[in-house]
């Protein structure tokens, strides 16, 4: 090629159509002008046939320079429709000189081309976009027509339309390979490029990868012309078929290799597959209760997704003998056929095993991968009894803590593990050790349910649990059982006067001395406050539950001494004997607790035993209960409010309407005396409707007052929530006040959720067609878990005050700070809005802010407020907000 830059031919060809005119640098060797958008350079006029002309670069003869030759008609030779014409000529093929104008078919369609030199570069490039090409290269100082003329070829004017077809290919010149054969299955041409890349094609024939299956693949479609994929050496191709009826050839043309774009399309479909495989396993370790048979499942989807032979999950721990640091195979899954290897990986000492290398890497954060040959000595002869040819391990870490790690195996092939497959068993380990989280955190839920975080004891639930067991048991035992209710004498003296910290300190100690009265087998359970229960099985004499009352009484006389002071305490005792007086757990404890009423009776400091003679409840509460059948018709109620503020802005979300009793001799009577008393009687049911009415009344005297709509919340009781015709009250309620539904908060507690989850989502999916909003109320409380709730339609999660109290008198790396915690995350991913109660120190709202949790309510904002309070602060708000004074 010439050294100077102006020197060079340049090619121009300069379109004229339908869409306007638009000039395109000749750079190709080839070129196919038409119609149809496929066309190397369309042309927009109806005139013009699909594949109109073909235009070829020809070499100059004599001259290192080139020219382009115009041919009309489409690879295969046929002709266009309308003509081509040059310079008004029509012809077939023409050798282009600078200048010439060329129409196809009509004006509509033209174009002129230039063959242009003394032009620099740049000069080149602008005349692109040149509105007159003539102008523009006029004003570059006339640059030079290199030649006039090109010399035509004769042959090629005369030649039949085979020979044209071939020439139009121009398949020398093409770099790309291009191989006819005959329906013989014999190779009769190949392009030199054919020849370079495929150096055996012709003695391989029709049997080498480009040309096999092609005779039936022909056969087989319905057109001439058709594109397949084909793999030669690990190289893939997109090859192009084209069936010459004419002469019987069939043409392939390789239009591109592909392997890079096979190879990431499949990488892009195993990263969809992984992705997949998280997905379904992270729903499994959501959905299962089960973390075993969640684990299991998660590590087989995960498994086939990815190809591997084995996935291992390993877990640290201290080595049962040395102490040392150690790991062992807890989950696996292999293919089908393979051996497990799980006695291979029991208590692996890292430094005694040759594995601190991995100790280290994974500890830091960092994953292993490669293949086994490349691993350390000790590492290949772990790896290699399980056949592993390589290996990749990412960590598995619990906050701040690497408690094991999770591996995946090809036992089959040297394996290099794509930077997708580490990334998702890196998210398979993050989901999973969540997953491990959220066990902790339920099983500590569920401890929290069942015990009392105090002393440690059985909790109500977990001893109404046992005690229905052993009845079962004792029906059909030759021996019986008994029941002790126990409480402990001036403990409230005690508690107000020296303090709660002393108080809880105290019961702790009561609680182990009472254990230690005990035999093995028997049950004692923290009732409450100062109350505990007794469950004696394997009882055949009334003797043995004597000397047992006997030596509680005698563990308790010996002083206490708690924070320098020496404290005395002792206890009344009621026992039931499982009889025909008392033949189910519910009587059992009723008449334990009618015994113990007597027992203070009889001077406290003793036991009493239940019998028939003995009322079914003590005078005190017998006169209670019947003052509170008329409290009702007496309006002795009232409704209390207290505010659930916005944890960030302060502002009042909504209000909780809490019941009390104004006793005409004895003040007002606290709810947890006289709630049970009204759940027992069945009168719960008429005082929450009032609860229910009066509340909904009030929230609408305040929106009509003008101030800003909030919710009322108000709880329900477990035989409220229960009765037959809930919602069909709750919906004539609501219209008799005028109430939006959206205004109305209904909470039920965890327990009364749980009891019966088919009943409680029937009712509460019935609450929410109408547009009430749906509370869990104390959750921690009671024997469920997250993973059981998320199938109710609940809109908010209230956190019990036990476990905010906890928060600053927990000393034990504060744990239930975690329990918190995790309760707001898992609400937070089932879209609950997350409330804590009893909240009363600044400390306790900072933490409560700093892991994002929604509402609070507690003393430390507002205590509970009569009408005339939560209107005044009410009102106050409203108009801050309005920018009064």
């Amino acid at each position: 090629m010439p050294g100077n830059d102006r020197e060079k031919i340049r090619h121009l060809l300069v379109i004229q159509d339908l869409e306007g005119q638009r000039t395109i640098p000749l750079l190709e060797t080839t070129y196919s002008l038409g119609r149809d958008v496929r066309n190397a350079i369309v042309l927009s006029s109806r005139s013009v046939s699909r594949q109109h002309a073909i235009l070829l670069r020809v070499l100059i003869p004599d001259t290192e320079q080139y020219g382009f030759r115009i041919i009309d008609g489409n690879f295969k030779g046929k002709r266009s429709t309308n003509g081509l014409f040059i310079n008004g000529t029509k012809c077939f093929s023409h050798n282009l000189q600078n200048g010439d104008l060329i129409a196809f078919g009509n004006p509509h369609a033209q174009a002129q081309y230039y063959a242009i030199s003394n032009l620099s570069e740049a000069a080149f490039i602008e005349s692109y976009t040149a509105s007159d090409l003539s102008i523009f290269l006029s004003g570059q100082g006339n640059p030079a027509n290199p030649f006039e003329t090109i010399v035509s070829d004769t042959s090629v004017e005369g030649a039949s339309d085979a020979a044209l077809t071939r020439l139009a290919s121009f398949p020398e010149l093409i770099p790309n390979p291009i191989i006819e054969m005959d329906l013989l299955g014999t190779v009769t041409y190949f392009n030199p490029a054919a020849a370079n890349k495929f150096p055996r094609i012709r003695e391989i024939g029709q049997h080498h990868p480009i040309l096999a299956n092609l005779l039936s693949a022909v056969k087989n479609q319905t057109g001439n012309s058709f594109v397949r994929e084909i793999e030669v050496n690990g190289e893939i191709f997109e090859q192009s078929v084209h069936y010459l009826p004419e002469s019987d050839l069939i043409r392939t043309f390789i239009i591109r290799e592909i392997t890079e774009q096979k190879q990431a399309e499949a990488e892009l479909k195993q990263r969809d597959r992984l992705l997949q495989a998280v997905t379904e396993a992270a729903n499994y370790l959501l959905a299962e209760m089960n973390y075993e048979i969640a684990i299991e499942k998660a590590l087989a989807t995960f498994g086939e997704a990815a190809n591997g032979d084995r996935i291992y999950l390993f877990q640290n721990h201290c080595h049962p003998v040395t102490g040392e640091m150690a790991v062992s195979l807890r989950f696996e899954w292999i293919q089908p056929g393979m051996e497990t290897s799980h006695h291979h990986w029991q208590n692996q000492s890292y430094q005694t095993s040759g594995l601190g290398r991995w100790y280290n890497t994974l500890s830091g954060g960092q994953p292993i991968s490669g293949l086994t040959q490349e691993f350390p000595t000790t590492e290949k002869e772990f790896l290699r009894r399980d056949n592993i040819q390589s290996f990749l391990l990412v960590p598995l870490r619990l906050e701040e803590d690497f408690w094991g790690y999770l591996g995946l195996a090809d036992c089959t092939s040297p394996r290099r593990w794509s930077r997708h497959e580490e990334s998702s068993l890196l998210t398979m380990a993050a989901i999973i050790s969540g997953a491990r989280q959220r066990q902790q955190v339920e099983e500590k839920i569920r401890y929290q349910a069942l015990h009392d975080l105090l002393t440690g004891l059985p909790n109500r639930l977990q001893f109404n649990d046992l005690l229905a067991k052993a009845i079962q048991t004792a029906v059909h035992s030759p021996k019986s059982l008994a029941v002790m209710f126990l409480d402990l004498d001036r403990f409230k003296m005690i508690n107000d006067t020296l303090g709660h910290t002393l108080g809880d300190e105290l019961l702790q100690s009561v609680a182990q001395r009472l254990r230690a009265s005990l035999r093995p087998g028997d049950t004692i359970a923290r009732w409450g406050g100062d109350e505990f229960t007794i469950l004696l099985p394997q009882i055949i004499e009334t003797d043995e539950v004597i000397q047992i009352a006997l030596s509680i009484l005698k563990a308790l006389e010996n002083a206490f001494y708690l924070q320098e002071h020496e404290l005395y305490i002792s206890s009344s005792i009621g026992i039931a004997l499982l009889n025909q007086q008392s033949p189910d757990a519910e009587t059992l404890i009723q008449h334990a607790d009618t015994a113990l009423y007597y027992a203070k009776d009889k001077g406290r400091n003793n036991y009493q035993f239940y019998k028939e003679s003995l009322n079914a409840k003590v005078p005190e509460l017998l006169s209670l209960e019947k003052s509170l059948r008329h409290a009702l018709e007496r309006d002795e109620f009232l409704l209390y409010y207290q505010p659930r503020v916005n944890i960030i802005s302060g502002e009042i979300t909504g209000m909780e309407a809490l019941l009390r009793w104004h006793h005409p001799d004895m003040g007002i009577v606290a709810p947890n005396v006289f709630i049970p008393l009204a759940e027992a009687s069945g009168l719960i049911i008429p005082l929450g409707e009032w609860v229910l009415q009066k509340a909904c009344i009030q929230n609408k005297i305040w929106q009509d007052a003008g101030f800003p709509p909030i919710t009322i919340a108000v709880n329900l009781s477990p035989k409220q929530f229960r009765q037959p015709k809930l919602v069909e009250k709750v919906a004539w309620i609501l219209e008799a006040t005028g109430l939006e539904a959206r205004f109305l908060e209904l909470e039920i507690t965890e327990t009364t959720a749980i009891e019966d989850l088919n009943f409680a989502r029937t009712v509460l999916k019935d609450l929410e067609q109408m547009g009430l909003l749906l509370s869990i109320d104390d959750f921690g409380t009671g024997h469920s878990a997250l993973s059981r709730l998320q199938v109710l339609p609940l809109h908010n999660l209230k956190i019990d005050r036990s476990f905010i109290k906890e928060l600053t008198t927990d000393n034990t790396n504060n744990k239930v700070a975690h329990i918190i915690t995790a309760i707001v995350a898992l609400g937070r991913s089932l879209g609950l809005t997350l409330i804590a109660e009893g909240v009363e120190k600044p400390e306790e709202l900072e933490f409560l802010k700093s892991i994002n949790c929604d509402d609070v309510q507690g003393y430390f904002f507002y205590r509970p407020l009569s009408v005339q309070q939560a209107t005044e602060v009410i009102s106050s708000k409203w108009n801050i907000s309005q920018g009064l004074r």
